[in-house]
């Protein structure tokens, strides 16, 4: 059965670009089809009925048509625009942060993976909704990294096997895990990595959302925790991401207003 050459999807929009003279070329996260490329023609126009629906972190039911090339939006309506984040630059970084995350993760035409899906909308959603939303980026990492195949390993030493005991670890991403003392102390490139951390990072791996929101861990296991995914991202992608200096910038920038 041939294929449609018009149909429906409901989608976030990652990003978009200038394409043409008029055009807006959009990279789309659909719970239909993954991830997606399509041309808003005439997007860029005063009067393009289409803009408004298109902008970055905007939840939008498409209909789009197959073109020779690419695909071409024909309809678009907003489901919900999550407005606080464009009021707020912090919001708005830690937004450009979870949907940079996400693409760099994943390639167009993959296939279909809806849990993925519902976890952007839900952290969009958190981001728009929270007055700190440092714990639901840290539980959106953690399930992202189970939803894309990247689960690190927590509860046994990733090198030798052996049961994690409640004393100071090693995390090395090329084992994709944590390692205990021994094994952790001759492996290169493995970092050290805290029973207080660690313990954090398994809530978050292993609860729901709800559960997740009870812990309440200290500055220092904050900082720790974050410098420690942002490392292991760097490894997994071969380089590092460009949102987390905009969203320090941002905040220096506020404490000093301040």
């Amino acid at each position: 059965m041939r294929e449609p050459r018009s149909f429906r999807v409901e989608a976030i929009v990652l990003r978009h670009a200038d394409w043409g003279e008029a055009d807006r070329m959009l990279t789309l996260y659909t719970r239909e089809r993954g991830k997606v490329r399509a041309i808003a023609k005439g997007a860029r126009r005063i009067r393009s009925r289409k803009a408004g629906h298109l902008e970055p972190f905007t939840r939008v039911i498409l209909q789009l048509a197959k073109g020779r090339d690419l695909l071409i939006v024909t309809q678009a309506d907003t489901l919900d625009a999550y407005l606080p984040l464009g009021a707020d630059l912090v919001k708005t970084g830690y937004a450009s942060y979870a949907v940079e995350l996400l693409d760099r993760f994943t390639y167009e035409e993959e296939s279909e993976n809806y849990p993925v899906f519902v976890l952007l909308t839900e952290i969009l959603q958190r981001i728009a909704t929270e007055p700190d939303p440092w714990l639901a980026i840290r539980y959106y990492e953690v399930r992202l990294l189970d939803f894309l195949g990247y689960r690190p390993h927590l509860f046994k030493c990733a090198n030798c096997g052996k049961d994690i005991q409640p004393v100071d670890q090693y995390f090395s991403p090329a084992a994709g895990g944590v390692l205990c003392p021994d094994c952790g102390a001759n492996v290169k490139g493995a970092w050290k990595i805290s029973m207080e951390t660690l313990k954090y990072l398994r809530h978050f791996q292993r609860s729901s959302y709800a559960e997740a929101q009870r812990a309440r861990p200290s500055p220092e296991v904050q900082n720790e925790l974050e410098g420690l995914m942002q490392k292991y991202f760097t490894y997994l992608l071969e380089r590092g991401l460009n949102s987390p200096a905009f969203i320090k910038k941002i905040k220096k920038d506020d404490t000093l207003r301040s």
